[in-house]
């Protein structure tokens, strides 16, 4: 890799100047998740873990100098030094951490693991462990009934294993509704496990793809909350279906407003995590017959919403993918700050 280009991808913005005070009260502002860092992520994938922005303290570093108030991240290291010292400054900065981890499989192998990470994250100050089931989109991913079902019987299995090792440890698991599981599905695994170390993470945005509206997502999984990500969403009509993406807040089509006091109103002490993914457009392709291989039985109302909302809201969206690799950032970083801004000013947060 070039010196000078290494340089850059590994040194900040330089905006995070730009942004005032952050409020005193960490339980109430936002923090920030890598994800929000994405096209930063993709141009630094052939760098060393620990020369990365998204190295833990060097990401808690710079979402302090923005004035967030805290972060969710995967942990760089388990070393019990790492998180001693991942600890010391999110504890001196008056900031939370939560962790980001993968599931247990079949292997005794990946469970050892996955106890290590949340042993790890308890003593980095994390009570909160974000994961997904799957780490693709239902539609994409699958191609019949029958691997989508297969998919969530491994995925029961995997929970099962992990499960006892969250008791063990005290920590919080926090499933987020990744553009798999519908609203009845993601209810009826947390009624089947029935475990108070098992919760959500609302990802105010994902659902829409599965043609559920994001209030009522917000509604159904507010109690199960263990930690929610902040997003708006814009909306843009195509052949197929309709194309979605993150977008700065107050852009989009959300009532944030709304979904950040339903929230609260059930789980006053959860954290809200900003995910503003900046990239070009994801295709949701509702009006092919392969999208709905996995689909099942949804309701014929909740198709015909989502697309009165695309031809009542939809517009234009933004596309980066053409950028030049420096300006993809700075569109990114502004991104991220208007969404801290206007949380702070109209959301509370």
């Amino acid at each position: 890799m070039d010196p000078n280009r290494r340089r850059f991808l590994t040194a900040g913005l330089g905006l995070a100047a730009t942004m005032p005070s952050p409020a005193t009260d960490a339980r109430f502002r936002m923090g920030v998740g890598t994800a929000c860092y994405m096209q930063r992520a993709m141009l630094q994938r052939a760098l060393d873990p620990a020369a990365r922005f998204t190295e833990t303290l060097r990401f808690l570093a710079h979402c302090r100098d923005l004035g967030a108030g805290g972060i969710q991240a995967s942990l760089t290291s388990l070393e019990e030094s790492y998180a001693a010292r991942l600890r010391e400054q999110a504890e001196k900065a008056n900031m939370y951490i939560e962790v980001s981890a993968r599931l247990p499989q079949d292997d005794a192998g990946s469970l050892d693991r996955f106890e290590r990470t949340v042993r790890a994250a308890r003593a980095a100050g994390a009570s909160v462990i974000r994961t997904v089931m799957l780490g693709g989109r239902r539609y994409e991913t699958f191609e019949t009934l029958g691997e989508w079902k297969d998919f969530g019987k491994r995925s029961w299995e995997s929970l099962v294993r992990a499960e006892p090792v969250l008791r063990r440890h005290n920590v919080r698991l926090a499933i987020e509704n990744h553009k798999d599981w519908r609203i009845d599905e993601m209810l009826s695994g947390l009624e089947r496990i029935q475990s108070e170390a098992v919760g959500v993470t609302i990802d105010t945005g994902n659902n829409m793809s599965l043609l559920e509206d994001p209030h009522e997502v917000a509604r159904a999984f507010a109690p199960y909350a263990f930690a929610v990500h902040l997003k708006d969403m814009g909306l843009e009509a195509y052949d197929d279906g309709f194309l979605l993406s993150e977008v700065p807040f107050g852009k989009g089509c959300l009532n944030l407003k709304a979904i950040v006091d339903t929230i609260r109103a059930a789980r006053p002490d959860v954290r809200f995590t900003l995910e503003m993914i900046t990239r070009d457009p994801l295709k949701v392709p509702c009006l092919k017959k392969e999208y709905w291989a996995t689909m099942g039985r949804v309701p014929g109302r909740d198709l015909a919403a989502t697309l009165r909302t695309v031809r009542k809201k939809g517009r234009p969206l933004p596309r980066i993918g053409h950028l030049p690799e420096r300006e993809r950032l700075r569109v990114e970083e502004r991104n991220n700050l208007e969404c801290l801004e206007y949380g702070r000013t109209h959301l509370g947060l």
